[in-house]
């Protein structure tokens, strides 16, 4: 049975137009591998990808990598920007990579 909630409490809830769909991504970086490229590959990552599509990365780590990636603003990310980050991660020469299927941030 549906339920008729009021816009305020489907926001504060993050249903229906609130909702908002992101996706985990992990990564290892080769054995070895110094702090200085490290530190810059992270920021690459951030300002060529994350930043310019509008989308959020929370994650941390020193030669594995993971984290929660979701747009900016309220809504939802697409497959375009799982590929996106996949291909990115690719061209680096980093491995292990895992880009899991889009969820629901708030509720999966």
């Amino acid at each position: 049975m549906a339920v008729n909630r009021s816009r305020r409490l489907r926001k504060k809830l993050h249903l229906d137009e609130f909702q908002e769909f992101g996706f985990s991504v992990a990564w290892s970086f080769p054995a070895g591998t110094d702090t200085a490229t490290i530190d810059k590959t992270v920021d690459d990552f951030i300002s060529e990808v994350i930043e310019p599509q509008g989308l959020a990365y929370d994650g941390s780590g020193y030669l594995q990598w993971e984290g929660l990636i979701c747009l900016q603003k309220t809504g939802k990310c697409t497959d375009d920007h799982r590929t996106a980050v996949s291909q990115w991660l690719s061209a680096k020469g980093l491995e292990n990579i895992r880009v899991t299927e889009l969820f629901d941030v708030w509720w999966d």
